[in-house]
Order: structure tokens, then C-alpha cells, then sequence
């Protein structure tokens, strides 16, 4: 599958913001957003344009695709899906994204990065309801249990990651003892935290 193997901190750049692709680093001043805001390729910002409503619509859109690590045909698919089911269509888009395997897996403390957790997805370090399942794209349900491999419990790019012990949402259930996480719900728009403004991106898609 074509996945964008560039330098990460170019993408934040671009989009102006920090999208935390690089785990903790994000959060040291080694990020590149702390000393150089500037898209690439931008010498002078005397010579920024105004952006039109299109390019703040678009930048948006790029910006959600980038975090959550989905090309083009992949973001429009969880769009349509959206909309042919009931409710917000914007509040049901930040759902299906959130329910991917590897961002429970990210949200849940066993990964620094969701770039990392979809590593240790497709390498088969996790059972979804006792069975195995290397599918970062498989849409967890209410009810669902993603449980860590035996084997894996002591891989230290999994164990240094929960001794951080970083705030797992409330539509989660972590139980660090046996490195087992739970879906409780579906998340609300006030549980995921991000600053995505869905309602850009809907706007977008619906022209």
C-alpha cells in the first residue's frame, strides 16, 4: 500500500501546526515547530498571500488526513461512509477515524505514535477478541477487546511508552496488568482531542 515516506516534520510545517507524528518528541523542544514555523519551500513570510476560502477548506482537510496517516481514497471512503449514516455527518466522521485499530492502539498508551502503532498492527502484536489481527484499518466496536501478545508484553517500545502512563480517554478501558484495552463506547466530539474543524472538511467534500 503507498504510504508517504518523507521527513514527518515537513508535514507540520506545511500545515502549520503540530500534528504530533513523531510521538514524544512533539512535546521536547527538539520539534522543529518550536524553531521553524515556515512551510517548506516559503523564504519570506512578507511574501504570504492571503489564503482563499478554498486553501483554508483544503488545508483542513490535508491537515486531518496527515494526522490519522490516510492517503486521498482512504479519507473519501470514511467521508461517504459518514454520510450515508444517521446523525452529524462531521461527529461520525471523527468516529469512524478514531475506531481504526491502530489509533485505539495509539489512544490506548501502547504506542508513542499512531505511525507506531500501525507498525505493531501489522506485525501482529495484537488480538482483537482473541483473534489476530494485522488490519490497522479494522473499525473497532463497542464491546471489542484489543489485548497485547504475551510474547510482545515486553518489547520496550511498548513498555517505556506505558510507564509515561498518558491519559486514556473515557471511551477506553485500560487495564495495564494485562495489557488489554477495552472499547466502552463510541467516542463523542468532546472525547477526541483534537483540533480538526470537521465541519471544513465536510463543507469540501459536499461542493
Amino acid at each position: 500500500m503507498a504510504r508517504y515516506r518523507g521527513p514527518v516534520c515537513r508535514l507540520c510545517r506545511r500545515e502549520r501546526k503540530k500534528l504530533f507524528l513523531k510521538g514524544i518528541r512533539c512535546n521536547t523542544e527538539k520539534c522543529v515547530m518550536e524553531h521553524r514555523e515556515a512551510p517548506p519551500g516559503e523564504v519570506s513570510r512578507k511574501r504570504r498571500r492571503r489564503a482563499s476560502g478554498y486553501a483554508i477548506h483544503l488545508r483542513e482537510k490535508q491537515g486531518a488526513k496527515r494526522i490519522y496517516g490516510l492517503l486521498e481514497h482512504q479519507f473519501r471512503r470514511y467521508y461517504e461512509l459518514a454520510v450515508h449514516k444517521k446523525g452529524i455527518t462531521g461527529e461520525i466522521l471523527l468516529q469512524l477515524l478514531e475506531r481504526r485499530l491502530d489509533n485505539v492502539v495509539y489512544r490506548s498508551g501502547f504506542a508513542s505514535s499512531r505511525a507506531i502503532a500501525r507498525q505493531l498492527v501489522s506485525h501482529e502484536h495484537f488480538f482483537v477478541n482473541n483473534r489476530k489481527t494485522n488490519i490497522s484499518s479494522y473499525l473497532v466496536k463497542p464491546g471489542d477487546k484489543i489485548a497485547l501478545k504475551e510474547k510482545s508484553q515486553k518489547l520496550s517500545v511498548i513498555t517505556e511508552t506505558l510507564k509515561r502512563e498518558q491519559k486514556v480517554p473515557g471511551w477506553l478501558s485500560l487495564d495495564r496488568s494485562n495489557f488489554e484495552v477495552e472499547m466502552l463506547n463510541l467516542p463523542g466530539r468532546e472525547d477526541i482531542p483534537t483540533d480538526i474543524r470537521v465541519e471544513l472538511i465536510i463543507e469540501l467534500y459536499s461542493k
